[in-house]
């Protein structure tokens, strides 16, 4: 699990809830992810997008098509500032470019779009890099939780005039009906669904100038506040990665970040991990990508990753993954 973009509990939580009627206790839901009971009871608690996908993982686990059903429960109050400032803008599509203009606080793995093509509005969700284990299950999720979105800003549901998809029609395609009134299309490009440009203009119930400019600054300076700690836990990573074979430790990288080992410890924990925590996460990284090449020996693999002894990374591994090296290895 690599530590990734900032983001709130807000999917998190509706994934918890949305399990709660089954009696599955959120321990199994949270399962490898490192968020803890106590987190959830912090409204200011900031976590990791992987530490999210690791959740909606167990999810899929148990309902392959959760996310169609999360995206339905995903409405415009879920994200916070910005859902007060999508509600206030004067026209929808002000709502929809101002949704697009803060993708960290709107918590999407996407790259978000606006594309005209003459008559049509096509709402774009595209460049999906995350596990692509969980690509339809994100683009489900993103799709339908645009469109409750879109929904709850105009206060009745949006005509659609067609909506597509990267992936290949799932089995359980005729759920897709139940979000989705219109033609649908797998195997595209990207995933997308299509209004009448008309819509764009259309003034939204809710709109109110001082609480909107109020709402907007907010989310400004949220958005940097998100932005900035994913920039020094960038520089935190890079320069983890280039001391893999002799790692500095919690008070040596402090020095390099020009902090005390107590500060960069506080913000480490702020963001939801450990200097152990990343450490293992950028060898469990590398340990992969040299495993997949199929040249070096195990036990430069070892030394290159800062272990000691090739027992010490057969062991690490095996709580990593699941499984020893030399069965991750691909076989000539």
């Amino acid at each position: 699990m690599l530590h990734s973009h900032l983001t709130t509990l807000n999917a998190v939580s509706l994934v918890l809830n949305a399990f709660k009627a089954d009696g599955l206790s959120s321990e199994a839901l949270l399962a490898g992810s490192g968020i803890s009971a106590a987190d959830l009871n912090r409204a200011d608690t900031r976590i990791t997008t992987n530490q999210e996908m690791q959740v909606c993982a167990n999810a899929v686990a148990l309902k392959r098509d959760i996310g169609l059903e999360l995206g339905r429960r995903m409405h415009v109050s879920s994200y916070g500032m910005l859902g007060y400032a999508l509600l206030t803008s004067a026209t929808f599509g002000d709502a929809l470019r101002l949704a697009m203009r803060y993708p960290a606080l709107l918590g999407t793995l996407f790259e978000l779009g606006l594309e005209d093509d003459g008559e049509r509005i096509w709402f774009v969700a595209a460049d999906y890099r995350e596990n692509p284990a969980l690509a339809v299950f994100n683009a489900e999720f993103c799709l339908v939780s645009l469109k409750t979105i879109c929904d709850d800003l105009l206060g009745h549901s949006l005509p659609l005039l067609a909506a597509r998809f990267e992936h290949a029609a799932p089995d359980y395609e005729a759920t897709y009906a139940e979000h989705f009134n219109c033609p649908l299309h797998f195997k595209a490009r990207d995933n997308a669904f299509a209004f009448d440009k008309s819509w764009l203009d259309q003034p939204l119930p809710l709109a109110d100038v001082i609480t909107h400019q109020a709402m907007a600054e907010r989310c400004r300076k949220q958005n940097s506040e998100f932005t900035g700690r994913q920039a020094w836990l960038g520089r935190i990573r890079q320069l983890l990665r280039a001391q893999l074979n002799a790692a500095p430790g919690l008070e040596g990288l402090a020095e390099q970040m020009n902090c005390s080992a107590r500060t960069l410890r506080r913000h480490l924990k702020d963001l939801g991990c450990s200097y152990q925590e990343l450490l293992d996460e950028l060898r469990f990284e590398q340990a992969k990508l040299l495993l997949r090449e199929d040249q070096m020996p195990i036990y430069q693999i070892a030394e290159a990753l800062g272990f000691s002894e090739t027992a010490s990374f057969r062991h690490a591994f095996v709580r990593w993954s699941g499984v020893a090296p030399s069965q991750f290895r691909p076989h000539r």
